[in-house]
């Protein structure tokens, strides 16, 4: 298995810079009973689905998560929120890297930030005055739109609401499990009016959902891990579907991620509470509880594509993806989805 066996080619016009207003984006089925794919509308999803099926949901919120910032000698920067620290403070990424010092303040359009450890290739443990809970996120920090997604003149408003969820209640994330954009209030009803169950779970999507796969060997590759949070009454939920045999239908690969991570640590069964999902999941990998998967088209030689390519196969889900380009569908965060069942 090498990187390249998960590249493609994609023209850049077809990664999509604007949404389309929810519920009317395409969708790509994958049955793996059959042998092609077919386009349908989303909003037919709840037609392709069964009764009794369980529907996972990611609930988290992205916050405004990237903080431009000025240096001491008027140069600009950045700052893009990872994860909470201890004591009030947060885990960052931050460019440029190399002109930031322990030590330095970097004037927000509200307070200071001011870099106190280096934790890695540019990432810092950062500080602020005041601290950050009091500064108001919503005034000093913009949407932590995917670089994909080019925004010349910044962000538009159109992205503050479009960049979520409508069922979007807690969290920290500062990446969109993109793949719930589609819904709507009536869409999530169709699916529940079919017999479809729905639960609701967080995984605390970091950056490093975009982060490439570096190296020729993609088992060399290092995935960072995400803090997640299952509720008693989604763990029960969960529980009960598997011993009845009912069939999980993960809404994006976070939610995916986080419940075969848990399932996994829970030795088949999943247990209420907090985790953190570093389970990478290849090409090879036994999927203990996803039955199927909603989830947009991913990045040439991504993590996602290869868990994609896990549960469906690297060969169907490539011709899938050439299928789809062929078709006129739009990729990446933006873009039309696809359902494996």
């Amino acid at each position: 298995m090498r990187t390249a066996d998960f590249d493609y080619p994609l023209p850049s016009d077809r990664v999509a810079q604007v949404p389309r207003p929810r519920g009317t984006s395409r969708l790509l089925v994958l049955d793996r009973r059959q042998e092609r794919a077919r386009s349908v509308g989303v909003r037919e999803l709840p037609a392709l689905l069964a009764p009794g099926d369980l529907m996972v949901l990611n609930e988290v919120r992205v916050i405004p998560a990237r903080l431009p910032a000025r240096r001491p000698g008027g140069g600009g920067a950045e700052l893009l929120l990872v994860r909470p620290l201890a004591g009030d403070e947060w885990e960052a990424m931050a460019r440029p890297s190399r002109r930031l010092r322990v030590g330095m303040r970097l004037a927000l359009k509200r307070g200071v930030a001011i870099p106190r450890e280096r934790l890695g290739a540019g990432r810092f443990r950062v500080a602020f005055e005041p601290p950050l809970e009091t500064l108001a996120l919503e005034e000093v920090g913009e949407v932590p739109l995917p670089p994909y997604i080019r925004r010349p003149d910044g962000v538009r408003e159109v992205d503050r609401q479009r960049y979520q969820t409508v069922y979007a209640r807690q969290g920290r994330a500062v990446a969109a499990p993109t793949a719930g954009l589609h819904f709507t209030p009536e869409l999530l009803a169709a699916c529940a009016a079919r017999g479809v169950e729905l639960c609701r779970l967080t995984l605390h999507v970091g950056p490093g959902t975009f982060r490439p796969v570096g190296v020729d060997d993609p088992r060399q590759h290092h995935l960072d891990g995400e803090d997640y949070e299952i509720s008693d009454a989604a763990a029960h939920a969960i529980n009960r579907a598997l011993a009845l045999g009912r069939r999980l239908i993960c809404v994006g690969t976070t939610s995916c991620r986080t419940v075969e991570h848990a399932v996994t640590v829970g030795g088949g069964r999943v247990r209420a509470g907090c985790g953190r999902a570093d389970l990478y999941i290849l090409p090879g990998y036994r999927f203990r509880a996803t039955g199927a998967l909603l989830t947009n088209f991913h990045l040439p030689r991504s993590t996602l594509l290869m868990l994609v390519s896990a549960l469906a196969g690297r060969e169907r889900v490539l011709e899938a993806y050439r299928t789809a380009l062929a078709s006129g569908f739009r990729f990446y965060s933006y873009g039309d989805a696809m359902l494996i069942l």
